[in-house]
């Protein structure tokens, strides 16, 4: 089971919630931090609030990071994207990590009502403002589609700056996340893409930006699990990607249609050394998405594997 690397593992929420999903996802991240996990991530739906959950989770279960990916930048604001994050910050002590992303547009303009207009420049715009804020800075920004003065304070005193990522996976998002932000977040990017694509393409660009390495948190669909149904289950939950051009693009990069051909399903070294694969196209974190779907017990061996991965990587950093 050995990667031998300095590479954070981590897993994202989002097991059976019972009858209170605040105290599921509680009850799941202190599992993980009971294992070693580095980190528990959830995504940000149209019930619960990611960034307010991520709060709530992480003051009651200290001595784990907590990520968000993603928070789409139509309809929101920065202004208030940042006083969420930094309200997250401060009762975290510097264990929140923020991504953003465009979205899709469907869920744009047919949830939100919002039309799919120039995409790259909100999301330049949204990280010009957003970044300065999340480190506790004033802006005074006029741009052509977003406007953000600090008139009031926007510093939350307590917070410390938060990490700021992009789950960016195509060109121009990249540029961007390589000159604004502090990495990208890519999900159903296998190996090859992130090789040949999104990791060049995002490091060439903070260098060039004069920002420092980027961070590479792949979000990796696996699940330590031998039961049958699996696949299946897993093929299911995954279906839904696939009616966004933007996750069709990324799926081809890697020589793939179906997204399940990316799963990693078996005993813990199997899913390991499907892992090791990230690690060596540039990872710089692995976060386990075992399906929310896939059975409790699923769940559990998965958090167990990314506390064994990381106690692992910590005790060869050491030596």
């Amino acid at each position: 089971m050995s990667i031998t690397s300095q590479v954070r593992y981590g897993v994202t929420l989002g097991g059976p919630p019972g009858d209170n999903l605040v105290e599921a996802a509680v009850r799941e991240a202190a599992e993980a931090a009971e294992y070693g996990a580095a980190s528990v991530w959830m995504g940000q739906r149209l019930d619960y609030d990611a960034i307010g959950l991520a709060g709530l989770v992480g003051s009651r279960v200290p001595g784990i990071d907590v990520g968000v990916s993603a928070v789409p930048v139509f309809a929101r604001h920065p202004l208030l994207v940042a006083s969420q994050a930094q309200t997250t910050q401060a009762a975290l002590g510097g264990r929140f990590h923020l991504a953003v992303a465009l979205g899709a547009p469907p869920i744009v303009e047919q949830a939100f009502g919002l039309p799919w207009e120039r995409p790259v420049a909100r999301l330049r715009e949204f990280l010009t403002v957003l970044g300065p804020l999340v480190r506790g800075e004033p802006v005074a920004h006029e741009g052509e589609l977003i406007t953000a003065r600090s008139l009031l304070p926007t510093a939350v005193p307590g917070a410390s700056a938060t990490p700021l990522l992009v789950a960016a996976m195509a060109p121009k998002a990249l540029r961007i996340a390589g000159e604004l932000a502090d990495g990208t977040v890519p999900y159903l990017a296998g190996p090859r893409a992130l090789a040949e694509h999104v990791v060049p393409a995002i490091t060439a660009a903070a260098k060039a930006a004069g920002r420092s390495a980027p961070r590479i948190v792949a979000l990796v669909p696996a699940a330590v699990t031998t039961s049958a149904d699996a696949h299946s289950t897993m093929a299911g939950g995954l279906a839904f990607y696939t009616q966004f051009e933007s996750y069709r693009r990324v799926l081809a990069l890697n020589g793939t249609e179906n997204p399940v051909d990316l799963a990693l399903l078996g005993d813990e070294d199997t899913v390991a050394e499907g892992l090791r694969a990230y690690v060596e196209a540039g990872a710089t974190e692995v976060v386990l998405t075992a399906h929310h779907d896939l059975d409790a017990a699923t769940q559990s061996r998965t958090r167990r594997l990314a506390g064994a991965l990381t106690r692992e990587a910590t005790s060869v950093s050491t030596l």
